[in-house]
């Protein structure tokens, strides 16, 4: 099972998915999803993983000959680098911190659940829900 999860430069949780498998459809299943909802970015930083370059590659290949306006449409710059997604893991690390103790999971239903408990409440705490702006509230509330 993988998680699959994206930040922005701020590191505020951008989106997150979780699967059964890491395999070239599930990593172009979460891109779609991802650029549907928040747009196309100018650089995408990812791990050595070969099936998210070429995800990444074809959802912007796809998109590019999707779209009609007449506007030039610059391609996604996709950077792989060791060091440079030191942001994602960090911020991942306070849900493997949460996960781990578990000991996993019985279903892909509970672990589906739970991962999405447990990032809302991870982006509930960097401020980034509706509710968590109000600092006189407590974070249970």
């Amino acid at each position: 099972m993988y998680l699959y999860r994206t930040i922005d430069s701020h590191g505020d949780t951008v989106e997150f998915w979780f699967s059964e498998q890491r395999n070239l459809t599930a990593a172009k299943r979460f891109l779609r999803k991802a650029l549907k909802r928040h747009g196309q970015p100018g650089r995408i930083v990812i791990d050595g993983s070969q099936t998210n370059r070429e995800a990444t590659a074809s959802c912007d290949t796809t998109n590019r000959l999707q779209d009609r306006s007449r506007r030039k449409h610059t391609p996604i710059h996709i950077r792989r680098s060791a060091y440079l997604d030191n942001r994602i893991e960090q911020d991942h690390r306070s849900i493997k911190r949460r996960v781990l103790p578990m000991l996993g999971f019985r279903s892909m239903d509970a672990a589906r659940t739970v991962l999405s408990g447990i990032e809302t409440v991870h982006m509930m705490r960097k401020r980034q829900a509706k509710h968590a702006c109000n600092s006189s509230l407590p974070l249970a509330e």
